[in-house]
């Protein structure tokens, strides 16, 4: 590989535009929806670049940093075709040798592949600003388009959940250094407690992700203040 190579900056379009990138996403929805998961390709995948993106963009961070949550946003999923159980250590794995491969410097693909590894609440933690990013953007992507199971009679708890959020929004306001998730969900698919039973785990770390970025973490549903 050319030195010129290696100096120019790998970039999301180039990351979106890999085939072995969009092969592995592809076949993380087609297998988890085979068992019933949410989706998780290439809708998830851009929704949460953008938004990981966001983050890091109102809160004033440097453009390349922003863009390094785009990509780690974009592929913090694609080991899910090899199975749900740590697959942000196994994506990071994953996402290492892409990375590499195209060229990227190891100071970035440091940044990127420990926010893929850091991004499952189970495990997880906002260890620096790219990984914070992914948490909350990660974590905000509710809505019923996740749904693959088209039997409401099958619905189980996350379907519903999922399906009864009609909008959710991520708002950063740099001002008042607070980051809101404002979900829209209808309630007689699912209560508000419901929700909690879910994504209390989820809430927690998009608190400790926020105050890594020295911000206040707020959950808003259908207009009232939670958190």
């Amino acid at each position: 590989m050319s030195v010129a190579a290696i100096e120019q900056p790998i970039t999301i379009a180039q990351i979106k535009a890999d085939h072995e990138v969009n092969v592995y996403l592809t076949r993380s929805t087609q297998y988890l929806g085979n068992l019933g998961f949410t989706e998780h390709g290439l809708r998830h995948a851009g929704i949460v670049s953008a938004l990981a993106y966001k983050v890091l963009q109102e809160l004033n961070y440097p453009a390349r940093d922003c863009e390094l949550a785009a990509i780690a946003g974009y592929l913090h999923d694609i080991a899910n075709m090899i199975n749900r159980y740590n697959h942000g250590g196994s994506g990071a794995v994953m996402v290492f040798n892409i990375l590499t491969r195209m060229g990227m410097p190891p100071e970035e693909v440091a940044l990127v592949i420990s926010a893929i590894g850091n991004h499952e609440e189970e495990r997880g933690n906002a260890v620096n600003h790219v990984a914070a990013a992914l948490i909350l953007a990660d974590k905000s992507d509710v809505h019923r388009a996740r749904v693959t199971n088209r039997d409401f009679a099958k619905f189980e708890i996350h379907d519903r959940v999922n399906y009864a959020a009609e909008c959710s929004k991520l708002l950063v306001d740099k001002v008042s250094r607070t980051v809101t998730l404002s979900v829209t969900i209808d309630t007689k698919i699912c209560p508000v407690m419901e929700y909690f039973e879910i994504f209390l785990l989820r809430m927690v770390m998009c608190r400790r992700a926020a105050e890594f970025l020295n911000c206040q973490f707020k959950l808003a549903i259908n207009n009232y203040d939670l958190l």
